[in-house]
């Protein structure tokens, strides 16, 4: 089929929204014809080097950006990056269309930002339309914000108000309704887009590794030697929850364990701060911002993923602990809820900070005593990404996907 692909977030080598835009164009590029809207400020380059080192042939890229706002890279995940965004989708309807009539794609494909409460006007096109995966509906339990500060709070406030606008915006409540196939990445974002008139939400997760990624990932051994090491990964944010994998350190009372935590972040002084009243300063190592190929060389280093997230809809790390054959400890929220299973790892229930940190407590005890337990959930780990987790896994999928939506009846302009 010939398939039009909008990622306005998109690079080659990248992770997060980037990889995924660049990586599901490649995958669906090896089974149709892919053409590709994106930015040409935020990864243009980097794509065509890609593309002229290893050439493509059924990738096609068309790059534009507002004329009147073309320097979007300098605008970081601010508010006017998310304005800039939905007024990029405007424009990318009016690029789609004149492709379109010269082409005539056989369907379309939402696939950066993974927002929910934005508009995708691909979906107004006369051919059947695929949204998504789209996340962004997970909230932080409310009695988790007794832990916030007042800077954390504002920011979840903030993020609740711009949700609930756009969820009332009439183009995204036109673009579920003509969307043939709408996909989200969380439990919570698909009972939100129920709630704006969905009538069939898939819930597929927006995570991939590359097929070499989790080659090298597969060979990193647990290490035999104690101490046991926790590890979190990932910014120092307040809704990472980084704050209730100490504590719950600090509870377990662990005699020969350690707790490492990579990432930088505006939670730093808070965390260390807790980590001295909790008295386990000593053996909470923080080893600030690291390279992917240090960060991966301390995951190597350490036995358990601890990544107790109030609000992800992705959750990278979890994957790439998985694939590594580590276990993985996090809430029964958002992501990684979906990621992880009863086999890989334990999900948390999240009724309130106090419980939440005393159960993974009680697991941080249970993985530590048991270290043949830690091996079996590992393999089952390895097994589990490369079964679902794999991008050519992830294309496979697609491809289904797209060969039942081109019998959907189209959408009229």
């Amino acid at each position: 089929m010939k398939v039009l692909i909008s990622a306005y977030s998109c690079e080659p080598g990248r992770g997060s929204e980037r990889g995924v835009g660049w990586n599901v164009a490649r995958e669906v590029a090896k089974h149709h014809e892919v053409w590709v809207l994106t930015r040409p400020d935020e990864s243009k380059d980097a794509i065509e080097a890609e593309l002229a080192a290893n050439p493509i042939p059924n990738l096609h890229f068309v790059y534009f950006t507002l004329p009147f706002w073309q320097d979007s890279m300098s605008l970081g995940q601010s508010g006017a990056m998310q304005i800039h965004y939905y007024l990029w989708q405007i424009q990318a309807y009016f690029v789609a269309r004149r492709l379109h009539q010269e082409i005539g794609f056989d369907l379309a494909h939402h696939v950066t930002f993974v927002k929910y409460s934005a508009p995708s006007l691909l979906a107004f096109l006369p051919i059947p339309f695929v949204w998504g995966p789209v996340g962004g509906g997970e909230s932080a339990p409310p009695k988790f914000w007794k832990d916030f500060s007042l800077r954390a709070r504002l920011y979840e406030y903030a993020r609740d108000f711009v949700r609930n606008v756009g969820q009332r915006d009439p183009l995204v409540g036109l673009t579920i309704r003509n969307s043939a196939v709408v996909r989200a990445t969380t439990d919570d974002t698909a009972k939100r887009l129920y709630r704006m008139g969905a009538t069939d939400v898939q819930i597929v997760p927006e995570v991939g590794l590359l097929d070499e990624e989790i080659q090298v990932l597969n060979q990193s051994p647990l290490p035999a030697s104690q101490p046991v090491r926790f590890i979190s990964m990932g910014r120092l944010l307040h809704w990472k929850g980084f704050h209730l994998g100490i504590r719950a350190f600090a509870e377990a009372k662990l005699p020969d364990a350690e707790f490492w935590l990579v990432g930088d972040g505006p939670e730093l002084d808070n965390l260390k701060r807790l980590a001295a009243v909790c008295g386990v300063a000593d053996k909470v190592k923080f080893w600030g911002r690291l390279s992917r190929e240090d960060t991966l060389e301390r995951l190597g280093e350490s036995h358990v993923l601890v990544h107790p997230s109030l609000h992800d809809s992705g959750g990278w790390v979890c994957i790439e602990a998985m694939a590594s054959g580590r276990p993985v400890i996090c809430l029964d929220l958002g992501g990684p809820a979906i990621q992880v299973t009863p086999q890989t790892g334990f999900k948390v229930a999240a009724q309130d900070p106090d419980q939440s940190v005393g159960d993974m407590a009680a697991v941080m005890q249970k993985l530590a005593a048991d270290p043949e337990l830690r091996v079996q959930m590992g393999q089952a780990g390895r097994q589990l990404v490369d079964d679902n987790f794999s991008w050519t896994a992830v294309g496979k999928q697609l491809n289904s996907v797209y060969a039942s939506t081109s019998t959907a009846v189209p959408v009229t302009a």
